[in-house]
């Protein structure tokens, strides 16, 4: 899942200048990209660590539940430990803790304990979610208040683009080794290349964690405008039938609201964990040449980037069917199709009803999760590679939607709907479940299906404030 951004209006205007705003404003879209590539290549080290560490689908999709648990049990002490720290020495605090959990891959590496990886994801999860919550209000105040949204919509590139990315690097890296390596590793014991295998993750986690100190180091000698607060929301625009409601759960739209942000981030996650497992079950031994030539393309710009690393893979093989390292470029395709649905969408809720554009959305994914289970080979794949496009506008339309009408409570009603990226940690399990007691993957997608059904109904009649 690209990481969900949310903003408010800052309640004053800055006299300085835009130029003053370019190294923070930068600085702010390096972690937004760094929110995308942490939590995106999470898809590639599911079937990583399913195989390093002999495990189930069940078992493999707790990569999932580590990582977006932190977002339901870090939100509430996040707001805690910035109302002590600070907005910008928690941003410090969440780059360490990110670090400190980088840091973990490696002796969870070395011992292939799949506990220790579930642990460093968790401090993973834990730092972003104190990230996320000390970030999104800076980008609203860093500049004007009338160019805002540009400034979430910069950074929401940003986000998108940084998990494209390292979906691809990923694969290149833990997928991609040489030709004359994995002949090597075919001729160990099972134990013994498991081992071997287990290495590669670590250059990529140390380097991610010395990223991490040294932009931690950047925002604590960096001079960021101070926030005193932020408005809680314009209790003129809330209804009148606010002053019978006690909590922003009297709200009925906000109650299914929550469950429709749950089910969104949930598919989302939960579409883009097992696509490569996805692929595996189909028994492709022959891919279309639009997909040999899109591989072929990005693996030249992925194997320039894993040399960075210490790596030097070699091309993906495309005539020998679909592998993990093709489904790894398929990963990347269907989180940039969310990117670029991100961009075009833009303009198009200016212009066209978002309510309405938002059962169409849902409409196309159920119909396109369905017809993929009704279908094998290649097509079953592109069908949930274009959900990503599906997927694109939900947030921006859900969210305020989901809290319209709250007047006073419409800060709590958003802190329940970041709660509710919890979906990510539960959906993902459940598909896992269902794919190994209830009849393999195709029939876990029928999990996906509902859920953009759910989705569909809040677009036409969940969403009406009563």
């Amino acid at each position: 899942m690209a990481a969900p951004i949310t903003s408010s209006s800052p309640t004053t205007a800055s006299s300085a200048t835009a130029s003053s705003y370019l190294l923070p404003m930068a600085a702010m879209t390096s972690l937004f990209f760094l929110f995308g590539a942490v939590t995106n290549f999470n898809d590639v080290l599911m079937p990583y660590l399913k195989d390093i560490c002999q495990l189930t689908d069940l078992q493999s999709s707790l990569v999932q539940s580590a990582f977006f648990g932190a977002y339901f049990l870090m939100s509430l002490p996040a707001g805690y430990v910035l109302k002590r720290l600070g907005y910008q020495r928690g941003i410090v605090l969440g780059l360490l803790v990110m670090a400190a959990g980088a840091v973990m891959f490696v002796p969870a590496a070395n011992s292939r304990t799949f506990g220790l990886f579930l642990t460093a994801l968790g401090l993973l999860g834990a730092g972003i979610t104190l990230l996320q919550v000390a970030a999104n209000p800076y980008v609203s105040v860093l500049g004007p208040a009338n160019r805002a949204a540009s400034r979430v919509s910069i950074v929401g590139v940003a986000n998108g683009l940084g998990g494209t990315i390292s979906p691809l690097i990923g694969g290149a890296i833990l997928f991609g080794t040489s030709e004359v390596l994995k002949a090597r590793l075919a001729t160990l014991p099972l134990q013994q290349r498991l081992t071997e295998e287990a290495t590669l993750i670590k250059p990529l986690y140390l380097g991610l964690a010395g990223f991490l100190v040294a932009l931690a180091g950047i925002f604590f000698l960096l001079r960021l405008p101070e926030i005193e607060s932020l408005p809680a929301g314009d209790a003129a625009d809330a209804l009148p039938a606010t002053a019978n409601r006690r909590s922003a759960l009297d709200f009925p739209h906000l109650v299914l609201g929550i469950g429709a942000i749950f089910l969104y981030v949930g598919v989302e996650v939960g579409l883009g964990s097992f696509l490569i497992r996805y692929g595996e079950s189909q028994g492709i031994t022959q891919l279309s040449g639009f997909t040999q030539q899109l591989v072929r393309g990005l693996n030249v710009v992925t194997n320039f980037a894993s040399v960075l690393f210490g790596k030097s893979p070699a091309p993906i093989d495309t005539t020998a069917g679909f592998t993990k390292a093709v489904g790894a470029v398929l990963v990347a395709s269907y989180w940039f199709g969310v990117m670029v649905g991100r961009i075009v969408g833009i303009p198009l809720l200016q212009r066209f009803n978002d309510r309405k554009m938002l059962v169409g959305v849902c409409a196309a994914g159920v119909a396109l999760v369905v017809a993929s289970m009704l279908s094998s080979g290649e097509a079953a794949l592109w069908m949930i590679v274009l959900c990503g496009l599906c997927n694109a506008i939900m947030w921006p339309v859900i969210f305020p939607m989901a809290i319209k009408g709250l007047g006073q409570f419409t800060k709590q009603g958003s802190s329940y709907l970041i709660m509710a990226i919890v979906g990510g940690a539960i959906v993902p399990p459940l598909m896992g479940w269902i794919a190994t007691n209830g009849g393999g993957l195709r029939v876990a997608f029928i999990l996906p299906a509902l859920c953009y059904a759910y989705l569909f109904f809040y677009a036409l009649r969940g969403y009406r404030v009563r």
